[in-house]
């Protein structure tokens, strides 16, 4: 991974602080998540390897995918959704991310149709919508890339409680973002939200589970 960046237990990639400097995105992204539920509370619940987040309302977005079309999480309901942020310039995390999405839908066999898989860049006024098709392509044709204006955006990200900077390097810039994965259900209920340091066996589990 690249120097600059350093990874928080809590999964947000970000530049690292000035030493001895207090960290307001820090602070912000503990108290966000003191609020959510324990991963399998109750003697019932079965065991997840990410957290449990089924207690929560769940977000929404109006984005454009990349031939043009405006979308909500309403399109996607009757399937399984993975939703990750990021952006296409990415050092390691996202394409980490997305290698990952394509190990989860071999793993899930016969079921892998079911599952829609959805990035949101962060990161629109680099990511075109021909860059954001090729890059979420790459992966897998199914894959769908979802950008909007910096307003729909931040709606979007402020929605499911994602963190997202810019942040100067040199004469460009890169992005720290909260790196999880969320994972809403065919009903569109949020459900988990995967770490990214799960294995992609851990996470098919986590959807075989909740799902």
């Amino acid at each position: 991974m690249n120097s600059l960046f350093s990874r928080t237990p809590a999964g947000v990639t970000r530049a690292a602080p000035t030493p001895g400097a207090p960290d307001p995105r820090r602070r912000l992204l503990l108290s966000t998540l003191a609020l959510l539920p324990l991963a399998g509370c109750g003697p019932d619940a079965p065991p997840l390897h990410g957290m449990d987040l089924s207690g929560m309302t769940t977000g929404d977005f109006q984005l454009q995918d990349t031939d043009g079309k405006t979308r909500t999480l309403a399109d996607y309901r009757g399937h399984p959704v993975m939703l990750f942020f990021g952006f296409t310039q990415c050092p390691d995390i996202c394409p980490t991310a997305l290698t990952r999405a394509v190990e989860i839908k071999t793993l899930l066999g016969k079921d892998a149709d079911k599952l829609r898989v959805l990035f949101i860049t962060v990161d629109p006024e680099r990511d075109t919508p021909e860059i954001l098709r090729a890059y979420t392509q790459a992966f897998d044709p199914g894959f769908v890339g979802l950008r909007g204006t910096a307003e729909q955006t931040r709606a979007a990200a402020q929605a499911f409680k994602v963190f997202y900077q810019k942040v100067p390097t040199g004469s460009s810039y890169t992005m720290d973002h909260t790196a999880l994965t969320y994972l809403i259900d065919a009903e569109g209920k949020l459900r988990v939200a995967l770490r990214h340091q799960q294995s992609a066996q851990e996470c098919a589990q986590d959807l075989r589970t909740v799902l």
